[in-house]
């Protein structure tokens, strides 16, 4: 994996007021913790930054006004829900050959047999991986797999010193038949078929006549 080097400012105003007028200059706020030191907090460059967080478990490289530097992975990352925009990023320091969990995306890779359908419980998997060598994604070979194929992380082929960091026995995907247009056809006119039987029955009550004079 690739280091992305970012930047950094230090802060010395905080609170929402100064925190705006950090994103009103086009810098995101975040901090930096870890390994027993104190929280370092930066500004880091906005369009750098928000390109850099696009990619998975990306490793930076945060270089301080001091000369320092400081590897680091994104450990919460807090967004505009409207603008889409970063608001917040904390890093947790990391060392190099130093091991870490952190969840990596699943990819499909093939095409399963014909007429079946995939159930995919999962799109991505807990694993404990060195911090400077964390895969993007980790593929799963679906290529001819049949009806009634089970997937599990235990049959995931992991990179080289990646280990599973949950249960093996854990459900990736399921195969089964997919139904055919004549069956869901079949379903739909039944489905229709109660919907009209419901409607034309009577309310309680309905139709009856009093019968005193």
């Amino acid at each position: 994996m690739a280091e992305v080097k970012l930047q950094a400012q230090l802060r010395t105003e905080f609170g929402k007021g100064a925190a705006r007028r950090v994103r009103r200059d086009n810098q995101i706020p975040a901090v930096l913790y870890g390994h027993g030191t104190q929280p370092v907090h930066v500004s880091l460059p906005g369009h750098q930054t928000l390109l850099a967080l696009r990619q998975a478990n990306v490793l930076l490289n945060i270089e301080l006004p001091d000369g320092d530097s400081q590897l680091a992975l994104p450990k919460q990352v807090q967004r505009d829900p409207i603008r889409d925009s970063i608001e917040h990023v904390d890093l947790l320091i990391v060392r190099r050959g130093e091991k870490v969990t952190v969840e990596v995306p699943l990819t499909l890779v093939g095409e399963a047999a014909d007429e079946t359908l995939l159930n995919q419980d999962r799109n991505a998997v807990s694993v404990l991986a060195e911090a400077t060598n964390i895969p993007a994604e980790i593929k799963v070979q679906i290529e001819g797999i049949g009806v009634g194929t089970q997937i599990t992380l235990a049959d995931l082929v992991l990179p080289e010193g990646v280990t599973l960091a949950e249960d093996p026995d854990g459900l990736v995907l399921t195969v089964v038949k997919a139904r055919s247009a004549a069956e869901l056809d079949a379903e739909l006119a039944e489905a229709a078929a109660g919907l009209g039987e419901s409607q034309a029955e009577p309310e309680a009550g309905q139709g009856a006549e009093s019968s005193g004079d």
